[in-house]
């Protein structure tokens, strides 16, 4: 049987507030044509299909394609809730969308119930862990304490369990969404840690032929039958390093595997420039990262003007911005002052707006109640010297 390990979509998420709809239209898009050309058998998705809980209509319209051209193309999918999705939400209608082969668990009640597939080698039971919150499932997994490991570890005894009563030689399939011990992080995903400690063992899906584990975004294998997918667009700069996949998986007649790595289109590529806003702007060296999302760190001594507005008069796709001084910056309140001392108090409330929204710059409508807040301060101020 051929599987289709993705996860973590999050349909809605912005890049920097930049929106990423076109290029999450592209990557469900491609994820069609990967499962058309490929014969895949089944699609895996391991959480995290939205960003938020209640979901933007955008988002709410690409996974209502995406699901319909699954089904047209009669590939079933397996689907759990991530930490990102809302469980009752998302699972609304799952009842319903089973007749189309879609199989959505979102209820930790029923994570020992699989969707049980076949093959001409005979059948493959799936079965969907949903992100279980230590503290809101503990007693419903009876887990003997509020932690991820032990409430994942009752999970996975029920799972056990019912893969034991099922026919000999019926190969097993596990979607879990959560922090394996070995994973490797990246800086877009978010925190789990309420639960207490957030990473669970490996061995706590021991017996299982193929975990497609959703959370982390660096595609990656803990072992061999334990992998995540990551997710398929880069949600952070700390993502700029490698190349975004979904994982094509064979298993055989005797839960053997084979492996291969599809890679994901690219919206845009990431980089990071580092240097004096002026050098950054003359040097043609950059021209090709015209189309690039960019993260600028300036080192000028002091933090230039309306800097985003002059780098995406070059480069439009500047999205984050940081003021990293070579000299390390102000270092007290005097130095401070002897750099702001030839700036209006406009300009200097512009610059704090400009900082605090990591190098955003204030639109114009901003720029003018900036101006009106720094009047009245400054009206207010006159009348209580007369006074």
């Amino acid at each position: 049987m051929r599987l289709l390990h993705t996860s973590d979509w999050h349909l809605g998420r912005t890049f920097y507030r930049e929106s990423l709809i076109d290029a999450q239209r592209a990557f469900l898009d491609h994820l069609l044509t990967v499962a058309r050309e490929r014969e895949v058998d089944v699609v895996l998705v391991a959480g995290d299909v939205y960003d938020r809980a209640i979901p933007s209509l955008d988002a709410v319209a690409l996974f209502d394609h995406a699901l319909n051209s699954l089904a047209d193309l009669r590939v079933p999918v397996v689907m759990i809730s991530g930490n990102h999705d809302s469980p009752q939400r998302l699972g609304v209608t799952s009842r319903l969308i089973e007749r189309a082969g879609i199989h959505l668990r979102t209820d930790p009640a029923t994570c020992h119930t699989p969707a049980v597939l076949h093959d001409a080698h005979g059948p493959v039971a799936f079965y969907g862990l949903p992100y279980l919150e230590p503290f809101l499932t503990r007693e419903e997994m009876a887990a003997d304490k509020p932690t991820h490991e032990a409430v994942l570890d009752a999970a996975m005894d029920r799972v056990r369990a019912d893969l034991a009563a099922r026919p000999a030689g019926t190969r097993s399939v596990v979607l879990a969404h959560a922090f394996v011990t070995g994973g490797r992080t990246s800086d877009s995903e978010r925190d789990i840690t309420a639960g207490g400690i957030p990473t669970v063992g490996a061995a706590v899906f021991e017996g299982i032929d193929y975990v497609a584990l959703g959370h982390l975004h660096r595609p990656q294998k803990v072992t061999d039958r334990i992998r995540y997918s990551g997710s398929p667009l880069a949600y952070s700069f700390s993502e700029a390093g490698y190349a975004k996949t979904t994982w094509l998986v064979d298993l055989d007649a005797d839960a053997n595997l084979t492996t291969e790595a599809v890679p994901c289109p690219c919206p845009r590529p990431l980089a990071t420039l580092t240097g004096h806003l002026d050098d950054l702007l003359d040097d043609h060296q950059h021209d090709h990262l015209h189309d690039a999302w960019l993260h600028v760190v300036l080192t000028d001594p002091q933090r230039p003007i309306n800097a985003m507005d002059r780098l995406r008069t070059r480069f439009p796709h500047t999205v984050q911005l940081t003021f990293l001084p070579e000299d390390g910056g102000p270092r007290d309140s005097a130095t401070y002052t002897e750099r702001t001392r030839h700036r209006t108090p406009l300009e200097i409330t512009a610059g704090f707006v400009d900082h605090v929204r990591g190098g955003l710059a204030p639109t114009p409508a901003e720029h003018d109640l900036l101006r009106r807040a720094v009047e009245f301060a400054r009206h207010d101020d006159t009348e209580k010297e007369a006074r």
